[in-house]
Order: C-alpha cells, then structure tokens, then sequence
C-alpha cells in the first residue's frame, strides 16, 4: 500500500512539473521581462533585445508548447516565413526586408515599452543640435519616400542641386560630395514634423541596418540610382596600424587633419557622376567587414576568403556586385550597380537630340534580328539599352572594373611584382605599379 502511494506521488510530482516546464515555455514564447534601466532604450540596447528576441522566435521548439493541431501548424508556417524572410532580407529583397521591419516595429512598441517619452533617448529628435548628419539624412529620406518612394535621393539630389563639382577643406580639386554641412542645411530648410509612428519608423530601420541590413548604405542601396559602393577610399586600419608603430607623430598628424579612413568611404553613381557622401560612415572596419561579407551572398557563390579575395555575384533585385578583401586589396571593399529599368522605354532611355531616329532604327533591327552590339564606357546606360529591348540578338560588352577604384594586387606565380588600381584621380582612374614610395599618396 505504501509502495503504491509512493508512486502516485512521484507521477504527481512529474505531471505537475511538466505542467510547470510547458507554462514557463509559452510565458518566454510571448514574454520577454525587460530590466529597465538609463540605457534601456538607447539603439545598443534595443538592437540586443531584438537579435535576442528573434532568436528565440526562430528556435523554440512548437512541440514542447502543448499546442493544438491547428495552432501548431500555424506556428510552424509562421516560423518559417520568419526565418526565410531573415535569410532573404540579406540578399536585398525589398518584401523580406518590409516583413523584417514591421516585425521589429511590432516587438519595439508592444513588448519593449517604446513611447513617445523615451523614444528621444534612442536618437534626439526633440534636440536638433544633437543630431548626426546620419540622423538627419535618415529623417530626411523617410519623410521624402512618403512621396517619392525610391525615387527619394534623387529628387533631393535634384532639388538642393548637390550634384555639383565643389571645392572642400584639404581637397586641391573640387570634387562630386555631398558634405554634412549641406544635410544639416536641407534638414532645417525642410522643418519636419514627426509624429511618434515616424519617429518609431526611423529608429526600426536604423535597428534593422545595424542587425540584418546593409549598415549606414542600407536605404541608399534601395535608391533608383546607378549604384553605390564602400571602402574604395581613404586610408585603411592596416596603414594607420603600421604607422602607430613606426611614427606616431605622423599618426598624430593624420588624426588632426581628419583624413577620412576606408570605413568612411561611401560613394553612389547619380546620373553618371560619381559622388561622395561624406556625412555617412561604416564606423568601424568590422562593419564595413560584416556587409562585405553579406552582400554578395545571393545564391550561394561561395566563400570569400585570403586565397579567393573577390567574388562577383549578382543580387536578387539583379543588381551586379563585386567584393574584394584583403589579401588581395588593402581593404575591404564592395561595388554595387544597379539597374533599375524595368519600367523604363527606349524614350527614357535614349536621350539625346535626333533621339527619335535611333529609337527607330534600332526597332528595325531588332524585328529584323539582327545581331547588335553595344559598347560604350561605364554609365552610358548600355544595360538600360538592352533591358528595353528583345535581348535575344542583342550583346552588350561591358569590362570589369568599375566607376571607383580600389588598390588591388594580383598575385604573379612567375613575379614577386603586385599591379593594382591607383584611386588618386577619381574621374580618371589610372592603373599602375604597386609599391611604396616616399610621397605620401593618401593626402593627394
């Protein structure tokens, strides 16, 4: 009789503790207890608690919940969809991204605690003087896509006239930039007004580029623009790493001078020209490291590594990337072209006067089959040309390298000698010997 006590006690004990384990597990599926403190609500903290939250979203196991069948199933889909929408988002699809962002919005304000009073502490709007360039380019782009759409850096580009050569501090030549100073001008001539949904918009996708996006490029890259790259100027960290061992006061020279280092380089082609935007930056050489080595993963091209040190691949929206690494470069570097003619007619695309006589002919020759090739130099819109055409007799030739340039060495088997691309000169880009020499280049 004891025995048989003792061991509906013990069955007992293990149902309820079943019972316990299968309740804690639904309370962490839907809960997540934040520990507030001054930092809760900075971009930092926000950023862990979504990588954490979605973490747990991809990897609870539906089958320890004691769910129905029906609600099982469902979960399962939306799991699914979940973790194809995260791998998706990193090959530049517009929807897996849009799905990704409503997402985060959704844990931000409903499990998070995002208010209108502490969503300031994530980035100042209410204090206009502490705002970056990035937050108030990124203000500025959500605000001009309400109307525009991915046409939003274009008509700003347009309507402020900032694709225009112009002289800067340190630069003997004028140059295509967009400075800090020209932002800061735009934001306050535009005098926004955000709401708390804009506010919370603009802190979900500064989240989603610092967690699964493209960094500080992420919305540039989804402009209707000819491309954008990273990395393919200014000094690079092994430079300044060689330099704070052999001469520090030289160091110290290049600190003070501000030269911009190769994780601040971004660049976008507008219209054929190739411009600086000098009010955003990658921070670090391990971001500029982390969206080189997602963005070309589209189809899976393989790995990037010292012994392979570029890969050209093509993204889902079909635009062309290439990626170059050390060893093989002085940095790490990318270089996106896009191609965003899908809508586009021969009208739009040809544009020059006698315009209509070319459109003319060259339907003729494409009824008639004929085999055409277009040539021409980088940003002449030969892919546009081919797009809007048949492009079964039509061949378009376009070489490999690219609107900027980046030092690159090729590896001889029968040489110790390294060639490379010399960037000094961006609207002539010249290709030379690799080597050091007592004249500095990087200040030229």
């Amino acid at each position: 009789m004891v025995n048989a006590i003792l061991i509906i006690l013990v069955i007992i004990a293990v149902l309820v503790y079943i019972a316990h384990k299968i309740k804690e597990n639904q309370n962490a599926e839907t809960e997540s207890v934040v520990e507030q403190d001054d930092q809760t609500y900075t971009l930092d903290k926000m950023i862990i608690f979504i990588k954490k939250r979605l973490d747990e979203i991809t990897k609870v196991n539906l089958y320890d919940i004691g769910l129905s069948e029906e609600e099982l199933k469902r979960r399962k889909n939306k799991k699914y969809e979940l973790k194809k929408a995260l791998k998706g988002c990193t090959y530049g699809d517009v929807n897996d991204k849009k799905y990704i962002k409503e997402l985060i919005y959704d844990l931000l304000s409903k499990e998070y605690g995002v208010t209108e009073t502490n969503i300031s502490k994530a980035i100042p709007f209410d204090i206009p003087s502490l705002l970056t360039g990035q937050d108030k380019f990124d203000i500025i782009i959500h605000e001009y896509q309400k109307e525009f759409g991915y046409e939003a850096l274009g008509e700003m580009i347009k309507k402020y006239n900032l694709a225009v050569m112009k002289y800067i501090q340190g630069e003997s030549k004028p140059c295509y930039v967009i400075t800090d100073e020209e932002i800061g001008e735009i934001y306050e001539k535009e005098n926004f007004h955000l709401s708390f949904n804009d506010k919370l918009e603009i802190v979900v996708q500064r989240i989603y580029q610092k967690y699964k996006g493209y960094s500080s490029i992420d919305e540039v890259r989804d402009m209707n623009i000819d491309g954008v790259s990273g990395g393919v100027s200014g000094l690079p960290e092994s430079f300044l790493s060689q330099v704070a061992q052999t001469d520090a006061d030289y160091l110290t020279q290049i600190t003070d001078a501000k030269v911009p280092r190769a994780c601040d380089s971004i660049w976008i082609m507008f219209q054929g020209k190739s411009i600086r935007l000098a009010f955003l930056s990658f921070g670090t050489e391990a971001e500029l490291k982390r969206v080189c080595q997602n963005i070309y993963k589209y189809n899976n091209p393989g790995q990037l590594s010292d012994t392979n040190g570029y890969k050209i691949n093509e993204m889902k929206d079909g635009s062309r990337v290439v990626v170059v690494r050390p060893s093989m470069s002085e940095t790490w570097a990318f270089f996106v072209r896009k191609f965003d003619v899908k809508r586009a007619t021969l009208e739009q695309i040809v544009r020059f006067d006698g315009k209509e006589e070319a459109i003319e002919l060259l339907k003729f020759l494409v009824k008639g089959a004929r085999i055409i090739a277009l040539t021409g130099e980088q940003g002449c819109r030969k892919n546009n040309n081919v797009d809007g055409n048949d492009r079964k007799h039509i061949r378009n030739y376009e070489p490999s390298y690219h609107w900027n340039c980046v030092r690159v060495a090729l590896k001889k088997n029968i040489s110790n000698k390294k060639y490379s691309f010399n960037a000094w000169d961006r609207n002539n880009c010249r290709s030379g010997m690799f080597g050091r020499s007592e004249k500095n280049w990087w200040f030229r």
